[in-house]
C-alpha cells in the first residue's frame, strides 16, 4: 500500500496494490475508486484533499507490515 500527496492539484492517492487503474467510479463529489482488470478495488483518488484530510500526522494502527519506507 502507498499513500502520496500532490501538493500543486491537492490530490491525495491510495495505492492498495501496484495493479493498474483500468476503470473508475466517482462515488463523491472529488472521490474517485480505481479499479483494476479483474474489477478489484486498486486505489482511492481524494481531489481537495486537505478540505477533507488531515495531513500533518499519519497514524497506523495493527498494520501487518514486513516494511515502512518515509521518502
Amino acid at each position: 500500500m502507498r499513500l502520496s500527496y500532490d501538493p500543486e492539484t491537492d490530490a491525495l492517492h491510495i495505492h492498495l496494490n501496484e495493479n493498474q487503474s483500468k476503470d473508475s467510479d466517482e462515488v463523491a463529489e472529488g472521490v474517485v475508486l480505481g479499479f483494476g482488470a479483474n474489477g478489484w478495488l486498486v486505489g482511492i483518488d481524494v481531489q481537495h484533499a486537505s478540505k477533507h484530510a488531515d495531513s500533518s500526522r499519519l497514524i497506523l494502527s495493527k498494520m501487518p507490515f514486513r516494511e515502512l519506507e518515509a521518502v
